[in-house]
């Protein structure tokens, strides 16, 4: 499973975030993965997002679930993210993964990871 990411770098505070991965060696509608964003801030360790599942259920972490949205393209088999009102201690490094087994909201349990995407949120 090949995993490609694309998104902005930098995002001005109280903007939305909007990230895109496609996969690509798995189908997002029929693999028994969940497709996850996750992501690590500055000195601290990985924070689980959410999640989408093959038949296209959501799942998102309690702390950024009022500001997070995660969708798909099924023709695309490409996954969203979408994170408003955006501020500072949202900088971090931004990923995608494939896997989640067991447990899904283990970023430990993931197999497939994107390439990172760093999103300094400054004006």
């Amino acid at each position: 499973v090949q995993l490609q990411e694309s998104g902005p770098g930098l995002v001005k505070p109280s903007q939305t975030l909007s990230l895109t991965c496609t996969f690509s060696g798995a189908s997002i509608t029929t693999s028994s993965y969940y497709w996850s964003w996750i992501r690590q801030p500055p000195g601290k360790g990985l924070e689980w997002m959410g999640a989408i599942n093959y038949s296209g259920m959501t799942y998102g972490s309690p702390a950024l679930k009022s500001r997070t949205s995660i969708s798909r393209d099924n023709t695309k088999n490409t996954v969203y993210l979408q994170m408003n009102s955006l501020r500072a201690e949202d900088t971090a490094v931004y990923d995608c993964a494939a896997g989640g087994g067991g447990v899904y909201y283990y970023p430990s349990n993931y197999n497939y990871w994107g390439q990172e995407t760093q999103v300094t949120v400054s004006s």
